[in-house]
């Protein structure tokens, strides 16, 4: 009886605070700025990048618009993005963690 308590109390941490391990040596992409996040150049465009996509430092991964001005975000890191943290359209603050890399 002693597993399962210690299983509902593991579990009950994860969704309190995010799962270290999950994300362990995989690098975060960071906006450099307060604005709206867009995953793709248009409302018609496929996204920048997915889950799986292989990205370099020139590779644009989003577009943050701060105040009309559409900015280019670049991956900055050589990798495979692992996990997409923003949804499109949603704002976003200086030091957000937009995309997580797997180096």
């Amino acid at each position: 009886s002693a597993a399962p308590q210690s299983v509902t109390t593991a579990s009950a941490g994860a969704t309190s605070s995010p799962p270290a391990n999950e994300n362990e040596g995989l690098v975060p992409i960071k906006s450099p700025m307060v604005g709206t996040f867009y995953s793709a150049p248009n409302p018609d465009a496929k996204p920048f990048v997915a889950v799986g996509s292989e990205v370099n430092e020139d590779s644009d991964v989003c577009m943050i618009e701060a105040m009309k001005v559409f900015n280019n975000i670049k991956a900055e890191v050589k990798g495979t993005i692992a996990k997409i943290c923003v949804q499109n359209g949603k704002p976003v603050e200086f030091g957000t963690v937009l995309f997580l890399v797997k180096p």
